[in-house]
């Protein structure tokens, strides 16, 4: 309640948006939620006599679909809730009914599947074999006998798809001529596996697809690569390494191009020489050229099929018995900073243009400034003009002035491939484990140190009484700890202003509060840099983010200089510069993101310590690889199948098999609030008795009561007999300790959760979430105090006991808090507490304590990208959410 008069709720949404179950002491998850679908607008049919009425009346939020020019398709106009929660279905008969075979049943592939997924070795193999023989009961059959069984027929399976060749490399050096291994998967003979499985998605654009598909033949169709290639250590120690090539298709959806298990995905299609360092050559100019030479010589083994028919294109009856005119490209190349150098054949970090992009010159890459670009045709006629010069002096020194190498580049063999527009910022090594690990980081602990011992423990307080946040690392010590791993670290730089404020004030650290400054800005940048959907308005945003994160730091780095004695003229400072102008050509940056092949690195070493003898380790590795997917193959068309059989019993809006047990009540996609933990019936005489000393239950029942009362004739619900309601002490209500909460993200318009918990003990320690309420006027946010549901004229209401946040707080504060990026909400009395339903809530949030100020929280907008979003509205507004 604000004074005397309660707040203004908007309409609450229909029952049947609200679902509850008990789902048992231990809380399980309740499951995935999907959006609902939207309605289908009927066809208002062609005008001939006015063609402009034919298009659909624009309205606002209306979404227009232009397709390229040489498909010949109409440009297309949506509403919105049509183009975002609508998706198409069809009915199709699976592509093979026994997709098992060449195992004899279902029992044996899925048996073997088990034991290829862990990696069981031949003995544990044998011996779950014996077991299943021993128990073996019902319909299917069982028939497999043992492990080397089991790997012919993995074998067998494996023909149906490309296997892995290996050829021999030479490449000179001086005047002999060494020989590598290259094994690798015809890149071409790859993608058209993939090409017989029907995806049903609309192929991914934007403006490198726009652009390449304007150069080729109307008819063409582009058939585009996503490319990664690094290093990795296989063995604990690094003796033992592998260099996989990991392809990825761009046309695909994003679910399924970066998943790493789903047929689609990622996937290993090449199997780099290491060149093990010659102490007599190490780090001699042509022993490095020589490396880079090894590298795309045998790169171009893989690539060769792709050369082949990038002249030409290639016609492909794709799976849905479409014959399509397929031309490939090398639309991506996904490399952290070293291998783009190797890739676009520079000198690196002490070249003169350290950049594989761009000309910056070496002295000014800490300066956010646009340069030259690079192009393959330039880089091309360097190379060519150098080779002609008479003395190898003169070639050396053509080639330095751009900080080129002698050696053909392996892509310019590719029509339509321009290296360095292929490049592309990678978040992960550019800052998270970059900018932000290997420097900001270091710069903030830097401070801290200087500030004593006491400094350093109350930073570590102060991260270990932050809340915790699924999908976000919580931090119970920082200063000690190394971190290396690039997702841990990005949530630290996500959490340390709101850990770090108090700390590094002006008063007692005037540099590392100006740090504090800088790093508001570039986790702004960071956030901007990750959104999941990108508009011309968050474009603009983020480049405006990226150039005070420039300003801040050229500030920072002139006044802090002589004391850190850091240099920040290095490639990763400069590589920001291009990361909007790669989503505008590429799209966002998950789609270029080292991450998920970085995760397969992980399964490659697993192969490596379970499956190999430790010799001859890139055939067996492979070999392995080639039965992981032809094992996802199989398991994908025998979902088909099962989906097919199931056709029946499954819901005709989403497609998904219907639980007995829920028939007849709302479905999880349509639901917005689910509360589960049920704890069974109380009394208010015994809440009260309960909870007494909590002053947020002081008036409980009257709350209840004046709630109601209000409630329901503003929803058009009329009160049970036409009365005013006064519940008794005796008369119960159902608590309740879990609530989910679907909303839709202001990031991607799709269908999010959020898990909150109302627990007095969850996990051993009280969990209270808070969440953002909304009102006819504006939101506000609130932590949850009780979570219930109350009966009424034959109706069960959910509803909660919140604890407001939204007491009004000086302009003094705001203009001190906006210079850290924060937002600041304080803690009404728990004895002002109000009740909601809620339906009303639009939300979950985390709130961080401030140390300084009793009741003062800041809001963590740091959460995930949906929130980061919110909170800037607000801070655009200067208003109470």
């Amino acid at each position: 309640m604000r004074g005397s008069s309660p707040r203004q709720y908007p309409p609450a949404d229909p029952l049947p948006d609200f679902h509850q179950t008990d789902p048992g002491p231990n809380e399980p998850d309740p499951g995935p939620n999907e959006p609902d679908p939207g309605p289908n607008e009927p066809d208002p049919g062609p005008n001939e006599s006015n063609p402009d009425l034919n298009q659909p009346a624009h309205e606002l939020d209306n979404i227009k679909v232009e397709h390229h020019p040489h498909s010949q398709i109409p440009s297309t106009v949506h509403r919105f809730s049509e183009f975002s929660r609508s998706c198409p279905t069809e009915d199709y008969v699976p592509r093979n009914d026994s997709p098992w075979e060449p195992f004899r049943t279902r029992l044996d592939f899925e048996v073997a599947e088990i034991a290829l997924e862990a990696a069981m070795t031949k003995d544990q193999t044998n011996r779950l074999i014996n077991l299943i023989h021993r128990s073996a009961s019902g319909n299917d059959t069982f028939t497999l006998h043992n492990h080397d069984e089991v790997c012919s027929l993995w074998d067998l399976a494996s023909q149906h798809y490309t296997r892995f060749q290996n050829d021999a490399v030479s490449v000179p050096l001086g005047n002999e001529v060494r020989e590598f291994d290259m094994h690798y998967r015809p890149l071409w003979d790859w993608v058209l596996d993939l090409l017989f499985v029907r995806f049903i998605d609309e192929p991914w654009t934007a403006d490198a697809f726009w652009k390449a598909q304007s150069q080729l033949p109307p008819d063409a169709k582009p058939l585009a690569f996503i490319l990664y290639a690094d290093k990795s250590k296989l063995s604990s120690f690094g003796s033992q390494k592998g260099y996989p090539i990991i392809a990825r298709i761009a046309n695909l959806p994003v679910h399924i191009r970066n998943s790493n298990t789903a047929l689609g995905g990622g996937r290993v299609v090449g199997w780099l020489p290491i060149i093990v360092e010659d102490q007599e050559h190490a780090k001699k100019k042509n022993y490095v050229d020589f490396k880079n030479a090894v590298w795309h010589t045998s790169f171009y083994q893989l690539l060769a099929s792709v050369a082949k028919h990038s002249n030409t294109g290639y016609w492909f009856e794709c799976g849905d018995r479409i014959r399509r005119h397929l031309w490939p490209l090398i639309l991506i190349l996904s490399a952290d900073y070293e291998e783009q150098c190797i890739m676009a054949l520079i000198c690196g970090l002490k070249g003169k243009f350290p950049c594989p992009v761009c000309l910056v010159p070496q002295d000014e890459q800490s300066i956010l400034r646009t340069h030259e670009l690079r192009t393959s045709h330039q880089s091309e006629d360097i190379l060519r003009t150098a080779r002609s010069k008479p003395s190898e002096k003169e070639k050396e020194d053509h080639l330095k002035a751009f900080s080129l190498r002698n050696i053909e580049n392996v892509f310019s063999r590719i029509l339509h491939v321009d290296v360095h527009r292929a490049l592309s910022f990678d978040r992960l090594h550019t800052n998270e484990e970059g900018l932000w690990g290997d420097h900001l980081w270091k710069e903030v602990k830097f401070w801290i140190l200087d500030l004593g011992r006491e400094a350093a423990v109350k930073l570590d307080k102060n991260f270990d009484e932050l809340p915790r946040w699924p999908n976000l690392t919580h931090f119970s010590s920082v200063v000690a700890v190394d971190f290396t791993d690039g997702s841990v670290l990005g949530d630290l730089s996500k959490m340390i202003v709101f850990a770090a404020q108090d700390i590094l004030t002006s008063s007692h650290c005037k540099l590392g509060q100006l740090l504090l400054r800088c790093i508001h800005y570039y986790v702004e940048f960071d956030i901007y840099v990750s959104l999941e959907v990108h508009t011309e308005d968050t474009i603009a945003a983020g480049r405006l983010a990226l150039q005070k994160f420039s300003e801040m730091m050229d500030e920072y780095i002139a006044q802090s200089h002589p004391e850190t004695n850091k240099n920040w003229n290095f490639p990763k400072k400069h590589l920001v510069s291009h990361a909007f102008d790669n989503i505008l050509a590429k799209g966002v940056t998950r789609n270029y993101s080292t991450k998920p092949n970085e995760k397969m690195h992980g399964s490659l070493r697993r192969i490596y310590l379970q499956r190999t003898n430790f010799k001859n380790v890139a055939s067996h590795i492979l070999h392995y690889d080639e039965w992981l997917l032809t094992s996802t193959s199989m398991r994908s068309e025998l979902a088909e199948l099962d989906k097919y059989n199931q056709r029946d019993t499954c819901d005709p809006e989403t497609n998904e098999v219907l639980d007995d047990s829920d028939t007849g009540t709302s479905k999880s996609t349509t639901i917005h609030a689910h509360l589960g933990s049920r704890q069974g019936n109380n009394s208010f005489s015994d809440i009260m008795h309960l909870h007494g000393t909590d002053r947020a239950f002081t008036n409980f029942r009257m709350k209840l009561n004046d709630f109601l009362n209000g409630f329901l004739p503003q929803n058009n619900i009329p009160l049970p007999d036409g009365r005013r309601i006064h519940m008794q002490a005796e008369d119960t209500i159902t608590e309740f300790r879990f609530l989910r909460i679907n909303y839709e993200s202001l990031v991607d318009w799709c269908m999010h959760r959020d898990l909150l918990r109302c627990n007095p003990k969850f996990y051993g320690s009280p969990r209270y979430d808070c969440v953002i309420v909304n009102t006819a006027n504006t939101p506000f946010f609130a932590r949850l105090v009780y979570m219930f549901t109350c009966l009424v004229g034959g109706t069960e209401f959910p509803l909660a006991l919140i604890q407001p946040y939204d007491i009004g707080i000086a302009n003094s504060r705001r203009r001190r808090d906006n210079d850290m990026g924060l937002w600041r909400v304080r803690a009404k009395p728990r004895s002002s507490s109000e009740i909601i339903s809620v339906r009303s809530i639009v939300r979950g949030a985390a709130l961080a304590r401030n140390p300084e100020t009793d009741g003062d929280y800041f809001v963590i907008h740091t959460v995930d990208t949906d929130m980061f979003l919110r909170v800037k509205a607000l801070q655009a507004s200067a208003q109470p959410l």
